[in-house]
């Protein structure tokens, strides 16, 4: 049987699905245009290639805040699922608008990293290190990305930052903060986690193409079993190793 709680948690469960479905069909629809130039250049929403102003600017940014929705917020399902299966105040209303405060503060941690990566990408186009189509120009750029990238998955900051992700219950007890302004902070201090954790992961989208949304998918699909699944935690020093070894490649074929 069917509690008020449980009725309440539907819609909201469905926009969080719906924000990811949207957000999937808005890069099919970024990712068709960069492929397909001779027509996608006229595209609403589609940045210019190049001398970027403000409404450019403010398109990559939508951009890269569309994608941090689409491959992270999946990746925060198991938390925000751990988060409303604990014990909650009534009203069911009050549960739900602190699982939307959750979420909320979540999701400003990596609309801020969107913002970061927005300004990098433009000031990378700036100087020349990647071309108009949003693609990598220089291979020894490219190997110290995936050399950044690869010891990053060795360090301690990585294994603590993962370890916090992996452990929604053990995250919870320990960050628990009551009301709707501590569900906020909670969300912000897991976001904190999470782009601590994988960071550098989104820096390889410059190398593999910001819109390429085979990899987009491919490193969505990475975060999360690194993040769900039970020998997760064991991906970061093999993908580090297999990043460092493509980074030395690269570097070698730049000199």
């Amino acid at each position: 049987m069917r509690t008020s709680s449980d009725i309440a948690r539907l819609p909201v469960l469905l926009g969080l699905v719906g924000m990811i479905f949207l957000a999937w069909v808005y890069l099919l629809y970024m990712g068709w245009g960069m492929a397909h130039m001779e027509v996608g250049a006229d595209m609403v929403l589609m940045p210019r290639m190049t001398d970027w102003g403000a409404v450019d600017l403010a398109l990559v940014f939508l951009m890269w805040t569309v994608m941090m929705v689409a491959m992270m917020l999946p990746t925060a399902l198991p938390m925000v699922l751990a988060f409303w299966s604990l014990p909650q105040q009534p009203p069911a209303h009050s549960s739900v608008l602190r699982v939307v405060a959750f979420v909320a503060g979540y999701m400003l941690v990596w609309t801020s990293f969107s913002l970061v990566m927005t300004l990098v990408q433009w000031a990378l186009l700036q100087a020349r290190l990647i071309s108009p189509m949003m693609e990598i120009r220089s291979p020894a750029f490219g190997g110290v990305l995936l050399l950044v990238a690869g010891i990053f998955q060795f360090t301690p900051l990585k294994r603590a930052c993962l370890s916090r992700c992996r452990s929604p219950f053990s995250f919870l007890m320990t960050e628990w903060r009551p009301g709707k302004g501590g569900a906020w902070i909670m969300g912000l201090r897991h976001g904190l986690f999470c782009t601590g954790c994988c960071w550098s992961l989104m820096t390889m989208l410059f190398l593999l193409g910001v819109m390429n949304v085979a990899w987009i998918a491919a490193l969505t699909v990475f975060v999360l079993i690194e993040k769900t699944w039970p020998g997760g935690q064991w991906l970061s020093p093999a993908s580090g190793a297999l990043l460092i070894a493509w980074g030395a490649v690269l570097l070698g074929s730049a000199s």
